[in-house]
């Protein structure tokens, strides 16, 4: 988002909205405001400073008020079923009801977890940012989040990738993202023409609006890649308009895509082909292919032996902890402890992404795996969900969660809702099968099927 727009949304600083008071404004753009916010009054589990991002309804004319309601269900829509640590997250939606206030009346507000800054901001610095390869495997990881769940983001750029506490990257602003309907997904005729396809520039509108396809993300992130590494974009010129007059140049093969001298040599390849002529081209270099491309020119992707793991059995209890880990005596009484062999293994824990919780088909981290940014109270009805639990059992377990917060431990359940499977009635009817402390990574018995999981201070 820019600073400003012509349908940016003035909001008074001191405005309350549910439990939350404005502090600042953040950014804007052509369909709303984001503004700081602060907690007032009581609301459990959520942060006590968030985002708000206002989407107008007020003083529009009919198509208008249909325009900007269909951008906030998109995004609403979206972050409601998609829970990813690469997708900003969002707490809960507001309606402003304030007659006094025409312009805010009706207007739809997102609450949403607060970045530290954008991508965009860190561009605006002399050099490139010396983290650049690694922010762009975060934003390749949350668009292969994106594409699997058969979503098209629409509207990739710098301003669009948020920088978290951490200094983590997430993306966010989803009015524009569509779900794929077969070959295609349809989204309103808005874009932005330096992050734009070609194939783009001069489609036709339908009814529906644009038709796009999961290939215009990948054009997008080469723009974004390209830029990032380098600081400037990959095809030339002064302006918004030359550059997109050049693309279509270059995708009528008239001209030749001439990447800077700067763009570093495991990265030539990785942009050529996102920045591909057509979407045929492009559509052979899916994301998750791409994906581990990127996360091996970042130099984040190699496979990380992990140290002897150490495994205490207890009656109704298996734990999994690190060698040489503290661990309290309430954890472990009594049992056999056995040291695993150290022979060659493949570990498939790298998979698991920062800020999440991962589970596994199989031991060492490898098989099917379901990954989590927050609780879930049934692993089989939520948006997220996790099919081959149903019938198969959890055998290892990532909690590659935040440290820094204070739930950043793992316990799960064999029953929905957080509570005990009543077929085991031996058992407390709220005591959790297990829990991983933050950063451990380990094997489980493989006789569990979880169905539920929550993030707890303690373990």
């Amino acid at each position: 988002m820019s600073t400003g727009g012509a349908y940016a949304v003035d909001v008074p600083k001191g405005y309350r909205v549910g439990p939350w008071v404005v502090r600042g404004h953040l950014a804007s753009g052509a369909f709303g405001s984001v503004y700081a916010a602060r907690r007032v009054a009581p609301a459990e589990g959520l942060p006590r400073t968030v985002a708000l991002k206002f989407l107008p309804t007020g003083l529009r004319t009919p198509r208008q008020l249909n325009h900007l309601r269909e951008l906030a269900e998109r995004e609403v829509d979206l972050l409601r079923r998609l829970r990813s640590p690469r997708l900003i997250r969002m707490y809960d939606t507001l309606t402003v009801d304030d007659p006094e206030h025409p312009a805010l009346d009706g207007a739809t507000v997102l609450v949403l977890e607060k970045a530290e800054g954008s991508l965009a901001g860190l561009l605006e610095r002399p050099l490139p940012p010396a983290n650049g390869p690694a922010l762009l495997a975060e934003v390749c990881a949350g668009l292969r989040q994106l594409h699997r769940a058969g979503w098209v983001h629409g509207d990739l750029k710098p301003a669009n990738v948020l920088l978290m506490k951490d200094g983590s990257a997430r993306l966010a602003d989803f009015s524009m993202a569509a779900e794929m309907e077969g070959t295609h997904a349809y989204t309103p005729a808005f874009s932005t023409p330096d992050y734009t396809p070609p194939e783009l520039l001069w489609s036709e509108i339908g009814e529906r609006g644009q038709q796009i396809r999961q290939t215009a993300d990948i054009w997008a992130f080469g723009v974004l890649a390209h830029q990032v590494l380098t600081g400037t974009f990959p095809l030339s010129g002064g302006t918004a308009s030359v550059r997109r007059d050049a693309a279509v140049r270059y995708a009528r093969g008239v001209d030749e895509l001439r990447l800077s001298p700067e763009l570093p040599v495991e990265w030539r390849e990785i942009v050529a082909d996102c920045l591909s002529r057509t979407h045929s081209e492009r559509a052979a270099h899916d994301v998750g292919a791409l994906l581990r491309r990127v996360e091996q020119a970042a130099g984040v992707a190699s496979v990380r032996r992990l140290p002897r793991w150490v495994r205490v059995r207890r009656p109704g209890r298996p734990v999994v902890i690190g060698a040489g880990a503290v661990v309290t005596a309430v954890a472990l009484t009594v049992g056999l402890v056995e040291v695993l062999r150290d022979d060659p293994v493949t570990y498939g824990y790298h998979r698991c992404l920062k800020l999440s919780v991962c589970f596994f088909s199989e031991q060492n981290g490898n098989g099917e795996m379901c990954v989590w940014g927050s609780d879930d109270r049934n692993w089989l009805k939520a948006p997220g969900t996790c099919a081959w639990a149903r019938t198969e059992p959890v055998k290892s377990i990532f909690n590659h969660g935040d440290a820094t917060r204070a739930d950043h431990n793992v316990a799960y359940w064999l029953g929905e809702d957080f509570r005990y499977d009543w077929d085991n009635p031996e058992r407390e009817r709220d005591e959790p099968v297990g829990c991983t402390s933050v950063n451990q990574q380990g094997n489980l018995s493989g006789t569990y099927r979880p169905r539920s999981h929550k993030w707890v201070p303690d373990c």
